[in-house]
């Protein structure tokens, strides 16, 4: 018997065959597979005569199998299983690949459907691989709207379509938690009428009615879950943080560099929320190389001359260091005590040698540390503040409400910290709506003056030569250059794979004189720490690395970002990375190798090329891939839209307004139990850490 948490592989002997692959796709459950939304369909809707069928057609034609054979072509060795089927206004050939079992499922006289594309084949028409079924079934797809599935290799939509319709029947099984009341104030689809619309849609209309109710199941969720945290942090206390207004004043005089008007306008937020009584909880974004550090340096420079402490959290040891580096020398002039915690240092900025950790961790209880900066280790239980007022964090958006009364439990105050969260990643503010209601936005928007515009070229094979001719060129001047490798396969997730290849290549083959360094997953933290810091002393000139390994290490004097593979990422990531050159006055460049013919992936890339804005180049991305791939799992604290995006302004609008109607009478869902489950199992499943 199946229930909803049956494994996905007792659905059918092919699903248990297929198993593996479809783990790869985050298809373990039953529950799983009902919640793998196509993400487009193929409207075979309309029925069309042979006659009147157009090369590049996706139709459905009901036919007769007048011939059917299989046989294998003389060059590739594939098995061919090749029709010819008529209607009364023409006949058509139609193909299949490595499929010889249909010659006995397709018997010649009978009448079958056929859905797919139509293609011009020797000045003549023929379908390949299409869609079919037999006239006396009951079609599925053919003759509909026929879902289409993001796939890996060796599951077909067949498969997918078959498996699902198998146990369509038990969403029966699944609770609605959108109240009655709700469901019919906005004109809903109960929920489990929902998901059979969405992966088998009677039509248009139901389709629509389908997509409408789960993308707002996701934008709810999200906003009510965000509108409880801010009502919680509104019940907690802060320590309210003076202004130490003539202090900052002089501070920020005595910097090599002048401060933006995004910069100050942000700092002045920052520093007026932390003369509140409550949290502040905020976050500041800013594009790639914006200047967003300065900004939270003068808000934890407030801090400490307010004799409180700050916590600055890093992804990554190395990132950790280099701020801890870069605060030691900003704060030179400043009676600012700074440490460093890693999993494997602590440290003051005075002192070149570890300190013991026992001591270490003394001197944050006893209040003798202002500014704390380290990776997630800074949230362990053997750790206690004396009175901890700031936590910034970088590019970390969900760190939670729970994160920080971890936190404010152990600050002698029990106060909850104020919150800065930094993010590099593009959000418009109709995202910002839908993913962060609890979070107050500001936007650095303007890039410090005397950086040049990166110069983005696609160079396509017959270029490489001239490429790297330039390259070198750039190096003899004493620049340094970064390679970005895509990942090769899904059994190569740390990268080691391609960058090694790459690295050979480049060593032995192109730049056999020159230092190069191979930077991937698999390395111990010690070995990236110590190529890292060959590069910034620019004894290496060329950094190997993968997307993977965190290269936000800032390399002023590196003026080139080499992406191989580039079809392989989406335009925001290739974004991030070219924004980790061009971070000085010299003239930098970002070169985008591409090895695919297409012409889809020419147009995206072409994006970046005429591009530098993080909004405009995050919503093409949208356009192109969809919000998963954008917004996915390569972000830290984003939710991973399964059906949802940012253009939906006004369910997004439609799902503010349900949060808040729910949560005026109802704060901690009481009258609400299937929510309120639905609630912790989003927290969950977000890691809000």
């Amino acid at each position: 018997m199946l229930t909803l948490d049956s494994k996905v592989l007792e659905v059918s002997p092919i699903a248990k065959r297929l198993s593996a692959r479809l783990k790869k796709m985050g298809i373990i459950t039953i529950l799983d597979l009902l919640n793998y939304f196509p993400f487009r369909y193929d409207d075979f809707s309309k029925l069309k005569k042979i006659k009147d069928l157009i090369p590049g057609d996706i139709i459905t034609i009901k036919g007769r199998v007048d011939l059917i054979e299989t046989r294998r072509s003389p060059v590739q060795r594939r098995i061919l299983t090749e029709a010819v089927i008529s209607d009364e206004s023409g006949t058509i050939k139609v193909v299949w690949f490595n499929q010889p079992f249909l010659i006995k499922n397709i018997r010649q006289g009978e009448n079958i459907y056929l859905s797919g594309k139509v293609e011009a084949s020797y000045k003549t028409l023929q379908m390949t691989s299409p869609e079919y079924e037999k006239v006396k079934k009951i079609t599925s797809t053919a003759g509909r709207f026929a879902p289409v599935y993001p796939l890996v290799a060796g599951v077909t939509n067949k498969h997918l379509r078959f498996f699902i319709s198998s146990i369509l029947s038990l969403r029966k099984n699944i609770k609605d938690w959108l109240s009655s009341e709700s469901k019919q104030r906005l004109n809903f689809l109960d929920l489990q009428e929902a998901l059979k619309q969405i992966h088998f849609p009677d039509n248009k209309e139901m389709l629509i009615k389908a997509q409408t109710r789960l993308k707002f199941n996701e934008l709810f969720l999200i906003q009510l879950q965000s509108q409880i945290i801010k009502k919680k942090l509104k019940d907690s206390s802060s320590s309210k943080i003076t202004f130490e207004e003539e202090k900052i004043k002089k501070f920020v005089q005595s910097l090599p560099f002048k401060l933006t008007n995004d910069q100050r306008k942000s700092s002045w937020a920052i520093l007026l929320d932390m003369q509140k009584d409550y949290p502040m909880n905020r976050l500041l974004e800013g594009d790639v190389g914006s200047g967003k550090t300065i900004v939270s340096v003068i808000a934890m420079l407030n801090v400490a001359y307010n004799k409180q402490q700050s916590a600055y959290m890093a992804p990554t040891e190395i990132l950790a260091k280099q701020q801890f580096n870069s605060l030691c020398k900003l704060y030179k002039n400043e009676k600012v005590k700074i440490g460093l915690l890693t999993r494997t240092e602590q440290k003051m900025c005075s002192m070149d040698e570890n300190i013991k950790k026992k001591d270490f961790l003394n001197k944050i209880s006893a209040g003798e540390i202002d500014i704390i900066v380290g990776t997630h280790a800074l949230i362990q239980k053997s750790i206690e503040f004396k009175n901890l007022a700031l936590v910034v964090i970088d590019e970390q958006h969900r760190f939670g409400v729970e994160q920080r009364k971890e936190l404010s439990e152990k600050s002698e105050t029990q106060t909850i910290p104020h919150f800065l969260s930094m993010t590099a990643t593009p959000i418009p503010r109709s995202l910002h709506l839908a993913l962060f209601g609890d979070l107050d936005l500001s936007i650095i928007a303007e890039m410090p003056k005397g950086r040049k515009k990166i110069i983005t070229k696609i160079i396509e094979p017959v270029e490489r030569q001239e490429t790297y001719n330039f390259i070198l060129n750039q190096i003899k001047e004493g620049k340094q250059v970064f390679v970005i490798c895509p990942l090769i396969n899904e059994s190569d997730k740390l990268g080691v794979k391609s960058v090694t290849a790459e690295y050979e290549k480049l060593d032995k083959k192109i730049f056999p004189k020159i230092k190069i360094a191979a930077l991937h997953g698999k390395m111990k933290t010690e070995e990236k720490e110590e190529i890292m810091q060959d590069f910034l002393e620019n004894k290496t000139k060329i950094l190997v690395a993968t997307s993977v390994v965190e290269v936000g290490v800032d390399i002023p004097n590196a003026t080139v970002m080499m992406i191989e593979g580039s079809e392989r990422f989406g335009l925001s990531q290739l974004h991030q990375f070219r924004g980790r050159v061009g971070r000085s006055e010299y003239q930098s460049y970002c070169f985008l190798f591409n090895d695919s013919a297409s012409e889809k992936v020419e147009e995206r890339l072409q994006a970046l090329v005429d591009s530098d804005d993080g909004f405009q180049i995050a919503k093409r991305d949208l356009e192109l891939r969809g919000p998963g791939e954008v917004y996915g799992k390569s972000q830290s604290g984003f939710p991973e839209f399964k059906i949802a995006s940012f253009f939906d302004h006004e369910l997004i609008e439609k799902a503010n307004s349900e949060a808040s109607r729910v949560l005026s009478s109802d704060m901690d869902l009481e009258n609400h139990p299937e929510l309120k489950n639905k609630i912790e199992e989003l927290k969950e499943a977000m890691h809000l850490e």
